[in-house]
């Protein structure tokens, strides 16, 4: 065997190149615990600027505390705790892999568990929340 059929034959052999992760649930959970991360972070700055606005001056306060009672912020609201609560439970499976020596090899089970105990949190948290969103806009 030549030297460049043997350069071909082992060319083809390799893994392509670019990334390793190809959508599997070790990159999705890497991602959504970064976005939800992210967007908890900025709600807690603007939760902190909001309250402190009350020292400034309350006339504004009471203006910016009346606008999150709108039908859009009520589903922020639904947002927010969607993001805190995978956040949160992603969060227990990553100190789980970390920590358990078993960890690395259940990663993906615990990941469809985690996006299964987050689905039916949800589920009992949505319609609650829409009950008290649009009975404010009623009445």
């Amino acid at each position: 065997m030549s030297v460049a059929t043997e350069s071909r034959a082992t060319k083809n052999t390799t893994r392509p190149g670019g990334t390793l992760y190809r959508g599997r649930e070790g990159m999705w959970s890497w991602v959504l615990h970064r976005i939800t991360g992210i967007a908890i972070f900025f709600f807690l700055l603007v939760h902190i600027l909001d309250t402190a606005l009350v020292r400034v001056s309350p006339e504004a306060y009471n203006v910016v505390i009346s606008a999150y009672k709108t039908p859009l912020m009520g589903l922020g609201e639904i947002a927010l705790v969607g993001a805190v609560l995978f956040h949160a439970l992603n969060g227990l499976r990553i100190i789980a892999i970390d920590f358990w020596r078993k960890g690395v090899k259940y990663q993906r089970a615990m990941f469809w568990t985690v996006v299964g105990v987050w689905a039916v949190l949800m589920a009992a948290f949505i319609p609650r929340q829409l009950m008290v969103v649009f009975s404010e806009v009623q009445g």
